[in-house]
């Protein structure tokens, strides 16, 4: 039913697409789509990256520090959007 969708198909989607949102809007929705393509994939890899961490170097829990404040930046460059963030700390301890 869905299998394939031909160039008349795509083409037809694309026009309701910019009745639909403007083509003015769609820029800037497209820009806003990749911000937040480049946000979530920086925070996929420093979770990836925390969690490895963690699991190669298991210090003992007493006396441990709470961790460094970090900056997520939405684009290189665009200070504008930084913003400090506190990570949660984990209650459930094993």
């Amino acid at each position: 039913m869905f299998g394939r969708l031909g160039a008349p198909e795509i083409i037809l989607i694309l026009v309701v697409i910019i009745l639909l949102f403007g083509a003015k809007k769609l820029p800037d929705m497209a820009r806003s789509l990749g911000k937040s393509a480049r946000i979530l994939k920086s925070e996929a890899k420093a979770m990836k990256e925390e969690g490895s961490s963690n699991s190669s170097a298991q210090a003992p829990t007493t006396g441990e520090q709470p961790p460094a404040q970090r900056t997520i930046q939405a684009a290189p460059g665009d200070v504008t959007s930084s913003r400090p963030v506190t990570e949660p700390t984990d209650t459930t301890k094993r």
